[in-house]
């Protein structure tokens, strides 16, 4: 059974993981019998969003406390993970994931990862490891990695594509209910909610990325 890490920023798209994305994810891994490891950096949150209503609060909160809403409390803090703790890592989406993971939302092509985030994923990487990255979150895997030359997509946005290929990556323009697949760093991306009208749509494409994970993993790709 293969262990696949899922690293979540919180719990609301406007300034955590994205809730469908995160669920959709976990879903997918489910149904294919795969056990899950997830994780989140215990810190506060960049900025509180109501998302009613759609204003900056004044509230403070914990990437770690809001990621255990999805995960049901069953979440570890990301500095006591390493890339020997699973098989494949994945990163939802969500602004969380830009502006908690990273600050890929306010610094765009200066963008500066976590440092325990940034750290799993450079060893991850290292180890030749499946990583998985859904809406927004191939930019935090484009700035943990600028040298690597990361084939990714987030969908069809040329200014956030020049973004990204600003960091070193290569951006390929795919469709909500597709995948690009990086064969030789071992990365599959998909554009989920950059496209997506809903979360039908949006299931189509992550599918097809934790079943091209998982087949990764199946054949040793490390």
């Amino acid at each position: 059974m293969p262990r696949v890490g899922v690293c979540l920023s919180g719990c609301g798209f406007r300034d955590g993981a994205e809730i469908h994305e995160s669920v959709l994810t976990l879903l997918c891994l489910d149904q294919a019998g795969a056990e899950v490891l997830c994780m989140a950096p215990d810190v506060s949150q960049a900025i509180v969003v109501n998302h009613l209503t759609g204003e900056t609060t004044h509230e403070s909160r914990n990437v770690l406390a809001e990621s255990a809403r999805i995960a049901r409390g069953a979440i570890r803090d990301i500095s006591d993970v390493t890339a020997a703790d699973f098989d494949a890592l994945i990163f939802p989406g969500g602004f969380g994931a830009a502006l908690n993971l990273c600050d890929f939302a306010t610094a765009g092509d200066a963008a500066v990862v976590h440092p325990q985030v940034g750290r799993l994923i450079r060893e991850t990487l290292a180890q030749h490891k499946p990583i998985g990255a859904i809406c927004i979150a191939p930019a935090l895997v484009a700035a943990a990695a600028r040298e690597e030359g990361l084939e990714l997509t987030i969908g069809t946005d040329r200014a956030t594509a020049e973004t990204l290929e600003r960091m070193g990556a290569r951006h390929f323009s795919h469709e909500v209910d597709e995948i690009h697949v990086d064969a030789r760093n071992h990365i599959v991306t998909t554009p989920a909610y950059m496209l997506g009208p809903g979360p039908a749509a949006v299931y189509k494409g992550i599918s097809r990325l934790v079943e091209r994970v998982l087949q990764m993993t199946a054949a040793g790709v490390r």
